[in-house]
């Protein structure tokens, strides 16, 4: 349990170290901002694929140890299918997360990053505790 916990937090961790990497390095001019930002048409299309994903992947990824297939498989695989769900559903919350915070300092849109702070927020709903996860072993 310990080991399966440490990975997921690890997991968590890394993912929001990297998003804090993109603000530090964009807001200090290490990378260019707006490199993209011309390009509307990209940036119609990229706010409208990650509004979809995020708005679609937070509430499936909240409900996800709730559905009866995955339940069963924690239940009957115990740490090696909480490793293999707890990072399928970190992984619905942080990619979206990073990739937002990318695409807002590539297209300075505002909405990419209300999307992300909206991914941030979401994250501490799954957070990986031991009491969360006796929880999710039942």
């Amino acid at each position: 349990m310990k080991s399966v916990l440490n990975i997921l937090r690890l997991e968590a961790g890394l993912s929001v170290l990297i998003s804090l990497c993109f603000v530090v390095l964009y807001e200090n001019d290490i990378l260019l901002v707006g490199q993209w930002g011309a390009d509307r048409i990209a940036d119609y299309y990229w706010a409208i694929f990650m509004e979809v994903a995020t708005i679609c992947l937070i509430p499936l990824s909240l409900r996800l140890f709730k559905w009866k297939h995955v339940a069963s498989a924690i239940h009957s695989d115990g740490d090696k299918a909480m490793l293999r769900w707890g990072t399928l559903r970190l992984a619905m919350l942080c990619v979206p997360m990073m990739l937002n915070t990318w695409l807002y300092y590539q297209f300075v849109n505002v909405a990419f990053g209300y999307m992300g702070i909206i991914g941030l927020l979401s994250l501490a709903f799954v957070y990986p505790t031991r009491t969360r996860y006796i929880q999710e072993m039942k």
